[in-house]
This record gives structure tokens, sequence and C-alpha cells, in this order.
């Protein structure tokens, strides 16, 4: 048999009451709830598929992790790459060479880090292939000395596919006349496009023997690319190559080189996440506006139970049970909403798009044409359970000062 508190509690939430505003107040608080925890869980949503998006187009064309020599040069790169391979944590690796540059189609003239590849190796550690606008990675040939640019680099050179440019690099020849920058014509033979303007705008890929015959490196590299079952591993897996590798290395992960862009992204979550909340904080302050109002109003019902034998503490839980049902309520609705519209955001946005007559996300801008959204089940659990934290907390006065009356006085005037 249920208890009685709960009986009454659950009475007095649909009841009608001689005070209709204090069902609206209700009413107004359950949809404050509800719009606050939707509002959360969507937002949330969608910052972490920005994230994800963002990390996939960085990662798609930097390394989970890397290993360099000193003054960035490394001899025997396929020992170190085996060694390397023994974690069981690593999945791929290449070799590259880096190095930069100014790359010159006439009078025009844009600096740029030009980065060496193998591109049998290379596929297994970047996904270049992905964003590849024209041509293949695979089209770049030793000794044919072609080149493949980042979409706003070769706007900016004005150069298509098929077009000649000129590389000039630092390591330069001594001549009578003092020291003259090496200089060599390459063939563009590809544009990618990763949607990343340091990429985009700041990059262009070579061949590796033609770097290392540019840079005069022998068989030497860089250092070595390598690509991880895990991402989010890479920190120990660095710590653990550190203990392993034979010789003097640099070991840096994705984590490292590009800390403090999802540092800020992180930041800006929680941000967002504390912000919203104030939603849901508001619409409890109207719980316990509706609940002081309702005692008020059944100033005599408690007194009658008082009288009865009633206990404060059960007074109390009355309150504490009518307050709670309309937190429950608008989470669970806001929690139904809000997974609802996360899951079918990307069909929403464009639904909305064309009721306005406008593009939310043009691609020539954000690179991204659609909405991402990536429901996080932790964070859904989480807002609820915040939302009906905030929700039992808002019934407490309320229902502390319910049983606190005194029935004689309230039954004086009655």
């Amino acid at each position: 048999m249920l208890p009685f508190e709960l009986l009454v509690g659950l009475r007095y939430t649909h009841a009608k009451r001689r005070n209709h505003f204090i069902s609206f107040i209700s009413v107004v608080a359950m949809a404050g709830i509800a719009l606050g925890v939707m509002a959360l869980i969507v937002v949330l949503s969608v910052m972490n598929g920005f994230q994800e998006e963002l990390r996939t187009r960085i990662l798609g064309v930097a390394a989970h992790l890397e290993i360099s020599g000193p003054a960035d040069r490394l001899s025997g790169w396929s020992e170190v790459l085996e060694q390397a391979k023994r974690n069981t944590e690593v999945v791929s690796g290449a070799p590259y060479v880096s190095a930069q540059g100014m790359l010159a189609n006439g009078d025009i003239v844009r600096g740029a880090i030009i980065r060496g590849v193998l591109p049998e190796l290379e596929s297994g550690v970047a996904d270049f292939s992905r964003f590849m606008k024209a041509g293949k990675l695979v089209d770049l040939q030793p000794g044919e000395f072609g080149i493949i640019l980042g979409g706003e680099l070769a706007r900016l050179l004005n150069v298509y596919p098929g077009d000649k440019l000129v590389l000039l690099t630092p390591q330069g020849n001594i001549t009578p006349a003092g020291v003259m920058p090496r200089v060599k014509q390459f063939t563009v033979t590809g544009i990618f496009e990763a949607g990343m303007f340091e990429y985009d705008s700041g990059l262009a890929l070579i061949h590796l023997r033609d770097a290392q015959k540019l840079l005069r490196l022998g068989e030497d590299v860089s250092g070595v690319r390598l690509k991880l079952h895990e991402l989010f591993r890479a920190p120990l897996v660095t710590r653990d190559l550190s203990q392993t590798l034979n010789g003097h290395y640099y070991i840096t992960d994705w984590t490292q080189t590009h800390a403090n862009f999802f540092r800020a992204v992180a930041i800006e979550k929680r941000m967002m996440f504390l912000i919203l909340l104030l939603i849901v904080a508001v619409a409890a302050f109207n719980i316990v506006s509706t609940l002081v109002m309702a005692v008020t109003d059944k100033q005599s019902d408690i007194a009658i139970l008082r009288t009865l034998g009633a206990r404060p503490g059960s007074i109390m839980k009355i309150f504490i049970v009518q307050g709670a049902f309309i937190g429950v309520f608008g989470t669970v609705l806001g929690v139904a909403s809000g997974v609802l519209l996360a899951l079918n955001l990307e069909t929403i946005v464009p639904v909305i798009e064309r009721m306005a007559g406008m593009d939310l996300f043009p691609a020539d801008i954000y690179y991204i044409n659609e909405l991402p959204s990536k429901l996080d089940w932790s964070d859904v659990g989480l807002i609820t359970g915040i939302s009906l934290l905030i929700s039992l907390a808002a019934t407490l006065y309320p229902s502390w000062r319910a049983s606190r009356i005194n029935p004689a006085e309230a039954l004086r005037y009655e």
C-alpha cells in the first residue's frame, strides 16, 4: 500500500484548485525545466559533433604521434618504425620530411610547410584520400617532382593541376656571389581541402625521395608519423615509447601539438553547459513559487492533517512529492524531446533552411555544410541528474515551511 504522503502529494498535483494561478505557475515551471534540459542536450550534442568533426579533420592531415630526431633529422627510420610497431597500440607508421619553403608562380610568392611523404605508407597514417579535390596521393612519383597543394594555397598562387611552380628552400648553394637558395621547378599534381585553414593555406606535399634530394638529406628523414588504435591513448603511448625506444628522440602526440585548440573547445563546452543550466535553475525558482502559493492555499488542509495525527515530516513529504513531480515530469519531457531532436538534427536543420530560404552553414565559409551532432549518453545522464537534483532542492524550503504551520493559527479564521 502506498504511503499517504505520496497519495496526497500526487493528488495535489492534479486536483482542481481554487487558485488557478498556481496551476499556471506549475505548468510554466514544468515547461521551463523541459526547455532547459532539451536545450542542454541539443547544444552539448552539437558541440560534441563539432569537436569530433574538427578532430577528424585535423587528424586526417596530422598524425596521432610523431617521432623525430635531433635537429629535425632521423637516421634509420625503418628501424625506428619497427621498434614503434612493437607497441600494441600502434597501427601503422610512415616516414616524413618537413621543411619550410617559398612557392612562386611568376610574381606571386607564398610561404609553406613542405612535407615529403611516401604515398604508399602515408595513406595508413593520414586520410588524405577523403580530402583530395583533384588528383590522388599516389600521383606523387619519385624523380617526377610533383606537388600537391592545399586548396587555399593553390588559390593564392593561382595554380591548377598541371601547372608549374618554383620551390625555393633555405638550404642554399654556396656561390661566388654568396649563399643562394636552392630552386626547383615542380608540377602541381593534386589539390586537397581539409577544411582547416592552417593546412589548406600552408601545406604542400611532395614525394619523400624528392624532398631528400632537395634538402640533401641522403637516406635520412625528419621523423616518423604513427597512427594508433585509440587516439585518446596517445599520451600513454608517448610515455611508453620514450622508455622503450633505443636512442635519443623527440616524441610528441596530437594532444600536445593541438593542446590549446582542443582546450579552448572543452572550455567553451563547459561554459555553455553552465550558462544553459541557468534555464533549469530559473525554472526551479518557479517550483519554489508554486509550492509557496500551494502551502498558503492549503493551510487549512495542513492543519486538519496535523490534528488527525500527521507528523511535520509527513507534511513536508507531501509537498516534496508535489514539487518533485513537477521536476521529474519536466525533466523526462526535456530528455525525450532533447534526445529526439539531437538524433534528428541533421534532418531538421535542412527543413529550417528551406523554410527560412537561407543557408545556415555555407560550405565556402565554414567548410562544414551541415550541423554535426553527436549524442553522448553520459551527457544526457549528467543533465538528467543535475536537473532532478535542482528540482528536488527547490522543494525543500517551501515543504519545510509547510511542516512548521501551527494548526491552531491556520484554523483560527476558518
